[in-house]
């Protein structure tokens, strides 16, 4: 079983491993487990996500200043409809949280982070297009 966060609730779900491709709804809301879009999250919702899901996640730490940012958006929003479920990708403001950003001493933007378990597996800074970025995603892994 995989426990999986789901993103309009934030209820801890148990998935079997075999059945993550099938989708799933959440047990509380009722709503897709797995939708291919990025999720924004706030301080609260980041820690429930990266603490409670068993599933990698990939952290796109921003600000709406950043052209890098912006020009990175749309290449992230895609490889997130392609590797869900098997990762979540995930940004953070770095302007509204900016507790966030110091908590994981974010120093430029955009700055990526990988989680599994809790725990960071690997970051880089600077934006990337769609087969760079994938290709540090999979080699991380």
């Amino acid at each position: 079983m995989v426990h999986v966060v789901c993103p309009a609730c934030d209820a801890v779900n148990r998935l079997p491993e075999e059945k993550l491709g099938a989708g799933g709804k959440c047990g509380a809301c009722h709503r897709p487990l797995f939708t291919g879009q990025v999720l924004e999250l706030n301080n609260a919702r980041f820690q429930k996500h990266i603490q409670k899901s068993q599933l990698p996640i990939v952290v796109d730490f921003w600000a709406s200043w950043c052209g890098p940012c912006k020009m990175m958006a749309p290449v992230f929003a895609q490889l997130a409809q392609e590797l869900e479920p098997q990762f979540r990708l995930v940004k953070v403001n770095t302007e509204t949280e900016q507790a966030l950003a110091a908590q994981f001493n974010i120093r430029s933007i955009p700055s990526l982070l990988l989680f599994e378990n809790g725990i960071e597996k690997a970051r880089i800074a600077g934006a990337m297009d769609k087969q760079n970025l994938l290709a540090w995603i999979q080699q991380n892994r």
